[in-house]
Order: structure tokens, then C-alpha cells, then sequence
């Protein structure tokens, strides 16, 4: 049975605290999640902040038509068609801090490459929230910015996955050992949040 983070509504506190760090700073990763929403306003899906950096990875859509990925605050924005319906969009987004390279799928299909950040490390010593954008370690979150909708299959690994693995993701069968994943997902609901089928 597969089953998904309900966000019945919009809210300043409401998100899901993910339970599990990577053990050591990261050079590469990859992050994928499914959602289902239709709002037009911003809102962040996936937000991993540090006591230095607040956008230390947050996965943002600004608006229906974009994705923007951030890396130790710095931002590259993927501009995706305009569905005439909500539907689910699963995405996935890479980063290399050896050529800074960002890579992005939307439904297992990729898009241009773009960069950001060569040379970066992620710290290891996050908090890792879904369904709000941190604005501080572990808070200061804006109820405009807040999600509303559905999110389930988040995964985050440690290498930068191939489009065949980013396909396998999506059918909940990844290839690649995760530092989290959806099968055994480590996480603490706040507030009006509901795992439901």
C-alpha cells in the first residue's frame, strides 16, 4: 500500500521532521520526492538547513511553471510546461561539488544540466523538514511559503543517480542504498500532517 504526507491546509508550523543525518559532509547527492498540489502561490517541498545555511538544500517551486534547487544558499531555477490539470510530478535533482554540476527530472525525464557551487560541502549536522521552508535552523517558517497538498517517495542519497535509478526511484525500487528512503521512512509529524493510503 502505497501511502502519502497529507498538508490538509496552510499553516506556520505544520511539517514533517525527518529523523536521520548524513554521517559525514556530502560532495555529491541526490534528492527525490513526489508531490501533489495545486497551488499557485511559492511553497517549499523539501528543506535541509545547517546552522550556518538555512538553504543549505531546499527544493522551492516559486510558482506552477519552475523548480528551484538551492545549495549552500545559491539557486538554479528549472522551468517546467504548465499542466492544464493538477497531476503528481516526481522530481529528482542532483548536485557534484567536483564540476558543481545540477541535474533535474521531472517524471524520470531530465532536463538541461546547470551548475552551481563547485567546490561546496553540505554539512552533515542538519535539520531536515518537509512541507515548509526553514528560514533558521529548524524554524522560522512563513505560512505563505507553507505546502498544501500531497508528498510521499522522498529519498536523499549520498552519489548522483542515473536516469535509470532516478526511474527505479519512482517506482519506489531504487537501486542505490539511501541515507533515507521511503520504505523505512525516520519521521516525527508536527502539527496537521497525516500518513494516510
Amino acid at each position: 500500500m502505497h501511502k502519502v504526507f497529507v498538508f490538509p491546509q496552510e499553516t506556520k508550523d505544520s511539517h514533517v521532521l525527518l529523523r536521520a543525518q548524513p554521517g559525514q559532509p556530502l560532495q555529491t547527492l541526490t534528492l527525490c520526492l513526489r508531490s501533489y498540489t495545486d497551488l499557485a502561490r511559492p511553497h517549499g517541498l523539501f528543506s535541509y538547513a545547517t546552522r550556518a545555511q538555512a538553504n543549505e538544500v531546499l527544493l522551492f517551486k516559486p510558482k506552477p511553471s519552475a523548480y528551484e534547487f538551492h545549495i549552500g544558499g545559491k539557486l538554479v531555477i528549472f522551468t517546467i510546461p504548465l499542466a492544464a490539470a493538477p497531476s503528481q510530478q516526481h522530481v529528482c535533482a542532483s548536485w557534484e561539488s567536483a564540476t558543481g554540476i545540477v541535474q533535474f527530472w521531472l517524471d524520470g525525464r531530465a532536463w538541461p544540466r546547470k551548475g552551481l557551487q563547485k567546490g561546496y560541502r553540505v554539512g552533515a549536522e542538519a535539520a531536515i523538514v518537509l512541507g515548509q521552508d526553514q528560514d533558521s535552523f529548524g524554524g522560522s517558517f512563513d505560512a505563505k511559503q507553507s505546502f498544501v497538498g500531497e508528498i510521499s517517495s522522498v529519498y536523499l542519497w549520498d552519489v548522483v543517480l542515473s536516469t535509470s535509478g532516478v526511474k527505479a526511484a519512482m517506482e519506489d525500487t531504487p537501486y542505490e542504498a539511501p541515507i533515507f528512503g521511503w520504505r523505512n521512512f525516520p519521521y516525527r509529524a508536527v502539527g496537521e500532517v497525516y500518513l494516510k493510503p
